[in-house]
Parts: structure tokens; sequence; C-alpha cells
């Protein structure tokens, strides 16, 4: 029997959070991707991935004898409208280990049965979602971006039953932690101050230490928490990725990007872009992100205010609720700060002030302007201005239908890089080759995430093995990965959606 190092301590030290559940067995469990990379971060022996056990364990027929299944309760906001129990409905956090660099992390179930959080649902999950997951958390991973990760994939050999029958699957996630937004509003909206304050103990415990014990840590957990989401939501912007479904309990309390559900990279530069299925009203488009950010973060500060004063001093609140409400309004400084640096290392500039920041950030508007009125490819964009850095500039230039307008903004791009220059003294081909560190050649097209998702539906797992050995590799510019670089064609982007997979 397979032992995984658990230490449990969520199902622990925080009893009334969960429910003890085991998942469904399935009847012809196959497995289908597996993470050697990240076994062997995790400690895992190579043979739970390669043995004869893998496929059962991954599609809970088996389980580590140290597993301690649980269900997770957490609350959340869906769009706007709040749900005071939502929990897994489909998933289990099987237990927790340290990995070999010291870190606790979560290992998951996700699409392995009902739960009693099921809500009419049957807790099941279909190939295709599953494989998404695997397949944008690697990519994510590999341009730098915190987040979940996918362990395996598990074929169930049953199926499941959506707009049409799929066949079935297991995903084990892993992740810093399961915490989100929405577990503490979980305990807040039944007023249970005492596993409130629990929970956010356990919180600064595990993902902020040095907190803890401090007189005003609970703020010092707010200000922690905002800080992480203000530099993730800016990375996400700076590869152009549209998470699709910010709900409160999708905001990872870790500053990991966690459930790959309806997201997308946005090819034509649009900050209104919106490809999810279910976002009617465009709530959770592009450049929405930083204020629906902000949004659930003042829904967290709303769980943290009885634990920071007492109810019955109304001194203390005023003042309390002008501390929390001073770090809110901070959120936007915070996350322009970290987007213009990322912009900085896009546009090839090393030598910054603060005196340049207005200059910077209203050339990196007015090329965003360029790229949004003449529907230029955002990735590409960014990648081709490292060859313009080089004196090679035509590759971009074919991008643009007006490119008078382009020149007259590469003209002054060009002048603010001689400036940096002579500040620090870089030359051209350097600077070409720390932008290329920061804008990548590939990421994970719509069309060809799409087509992998629908060939590994019907048990051809090539396409995606091939599009996930190159997303794994988003800086190279290699011959072979033109395909793989290049937008989808108009008339396919124009009607593209993605879908929640519930």
């Amino acid at each position: 029997m397979h032992r995984f190092g658990f230490d449990n301590t969520y199902a622990r030290e925080l009893p009334g959070s969960y429910v003890a559940w085991k998942p469904t067995p399935v009847p012809e469990p196959r497995l289908l991707f597996g993470n050697d990379a990240l076994a062997d971060e995790l400690g895992l022996p190579p043979e739970v991935l390669h043995g004869p056990d893998a496929a059962a364990l991954f599609a809970g027929n088996l389980l580590p004898e140290d597993a301690e299944p649980i269900a997770q309760a957490y609350a959340g906001h869906q769009f706007g409208g709040f749900s005071p129990q939502l929990g897994d409905g489909r998933a289990l956090l099987l237990g927790e280990l340290v990995d070999r660099n010291g870190r606790r992390r979560d290992i998951a179930f996700k699409g392995s049965g009902r739960t009693p959080f099921s809500r009419g649902g049957d807790g099941k999950a279909a190939v295709g979602p599953m494989l998404r997951e695997a397949l944008i958390g690697e990519a994510m991973h590999a341009l730098g971006i915190p987040t979940t990760r996918a362990l395996a994939v598990a074929a169930t050999g049953e199926p499941v039953y959506r707009e049409a029958a799929l066949p079935g699957a297991v995903l084990t996630r892993v992740a810093a932690s399961h915490l989100r937004v929405g577990t503490f509003q979980f305990f807040a909206a039944r007023g249970d101050l005492d596993r409130l304050r629990r929970l956010a103990d356990y919180t600064i415990n595990r993902h902020d230490p040095p907190l803890a014990g401090a007189p005003e840590r609970y703020l010092g957990l707010l200000r922690a928490v905002a800080q992480r989401q203000a530099v993730l939501i800016a990375q996400w912007m700076n590869v152009g990725f549209i998470h699709g479904v910010m709900n409160t309990d999708n905001m990872a309390l870790s500053g990991e990007t966690i459930d790959y559900g309806p997201c997308a990279f946005m090819e034509a530069y649009d900050p209104g872009a919106v490809f999810s299925s279910i976002d009617h009203g465009g709530r959770y488009a592009y450049a929405n992100q930083p204020h629906i950010a902000r949004w659930n973060l003042a829904r967290f500060a709303e769980t943290l205010l009885p634990l920071m004063a007492d109810p019955e001093d109304e001194a203390a609140i005023e003042r309390v609720v002008g501390e929390v409400t001073t770090l809110i309004d901070a959120f936007p400084a915070w996350h322009a700060a970290a987007l213009l640096q990322g912009q900085r290392a896009k546009l090839g500039l090393f030598s910054a002030t603060p005196a340049d920041d207005a200059a910077d950030a209203a050339l990196v508007d007015d090329w965003l302007m360029l790229l949004h009125t003449q529907a230029v490819d955002f990735t590409l964009a960014w990648r081709r201005l490292a060859a313009a850095a080089e004196g090679a500039p035509e590759p971009l230039r074919d991008l643009f239908v007006d490119r008078a307008a382009l020149d007259a903004w590469l003209a002054r791009w060009r002048e603010r890089c001689a400036r940096d220059s002579a500040a620090g003294g870089q030359g051209d081909a350097e600077r070409a080759q720390r932008m290329r560190g920061a804008s990548p050649a590939v990421i994970p097209r719509n069309h060809l995430v799409e087509e992998a998702l629908a060939a590994a539906t019907h048990e051809d797992l090539a396409p995606f093995e091939r599009l996930l050995a190159v997303l794994r590799r988003p800086w190279d510019e290699a011959a072979s990965f033109t395909r793989y670089a290049e937008p989808a064609p108009a008339d396919v982007t124009a009607g593209y959606q993605t879908f929640c997979g519930t």
C-alpha cells in the first residue's frame, strides 16, 4: 500500500470545516497523464505514477493509506450573487505533504464523485476539462505564474452526461492550499467567530507565519493576500490570460491561480475580451480582472472585520474600518506597480526610476491602444517588439495596417530605450534577449487547446502530448513551434467560447 507522507493539518486543526468522505469507485481506471517532474518535486517515488496501481490510485479506487479524504466547506459570491454554502461538490482533499523544498502542498481529487456539497450534481468530470486544467496549469507554471498544477489525470471508463455523453476522468490537483475567500465567507455568514478565528490563525500559520501572534495579524493577513493578488493579476494581464470565473470561491489566499474552467488566452488585443459562455455581462472580462480582484478582497475584508475589533466597541470598529478601507483602496496602486514592472520588462526598459512611471505608463497605454484599434495579436506583437530592438522591425510592422501610427510610437520607444541604455549601459542584443524572457513565443492558443482536447476525448492523446511539450518551453522560438505560435484564423477566433465543464 502506498504512503505519501501526508501530514493533514487542515483535517486535524479545523474540525467543522469539512466532511470526511470517500471517492466513488470507477469501473475501468486508466492513466491519461502523469506529471513526473511534479511527482519528484513532491518527493513521491516513480512507481506512484508508473507502478501497476497508478491508474487505480489516481482514479480513487485505491487511496494512499495515510490519506484522510475530506470535502471542504466554503461559500462564495458567484457572478456577484452570494451562496452561503457551496463546498467541494466534486472534489476531495486527500491530504497535505511537505515537498522537497519544504513547502506544504495539498493533494486533491477533482471529479471523484458526489459529496454532501454536490447540490444535485453528479460530482464527476469529463476528460476534456480535466486535461484542460493539466494543460493550462503546466503552461502557467512554465510562464512563471503561481498556479495549482495537475499531478495526474485518470480516465474512469464511464460516461459523464453533459450536453452529450462524454468520457469521465479524475484530476489530481496540487496546490499551496485550497483556502479561499469563500472559506472565510462560509463561517462569517454563520456568525461562527470561533471557527472563523481558528481558520484565520491557521491561514496565517500556513501562508504568512511571520504574522503569527501579532496584535494586528488579521489586518496583516488581508494586506499579504491583497499584495499577492496584485502581483498575480498583473502576471495574468501581461500574458493576456483571462480566468473567466473570478468568483470569491475561486480566489486562493495563497496567491496561486486556481480552477481552470472557462479560461482562455487573448489573441487580438481587446480589453473587453470575454470567452466564457456563462459570463453574459462581461463581469470577468480581461480588463475587469483587477477590479474584480479588489471587489473580492473587499468581501474577504468583511469576513475579517469581526476579528479585528470588538463589535460592541464603536470607536474600535470605526478605526478598523478606516484601516481596512485604506488597505483596499491601496490595491489599485499595488497592482499598477506590479503591472508596470512587467510591462517595462516587455518593453526592454530596465533602468527606470519613479520619475519615469507616468511617462512609461503612457507609452504602454499608447502601445496597447495601437494593438486594440488595429486588432493586433497580443502575444506576437510583444514578441516581435524584441526583434525591433535588434533593428528588425519588419516582422512587427507586418502585423499592422496603419504602419505610420506604429512607426511614430516606435520612435518614442527607441528614444526611451536610448535613455535606458545611457543609464544602464545595455546594448540592443542584450535588450532583445531580456525582452524575449518577458514575452513568450508560445501560449496555449485556444484553437490548439480545443483540438488537443477533442482528440483526447476520442482516445487520441498525441495532440495533447505535443502541445504540452511545447507549452513547457514558452520562451523558445524553434522553427518547429511555428504552428503553435500563430493565432487562429479570424473566423475561428470570432466565435470562440469556453465552458466551465461542470
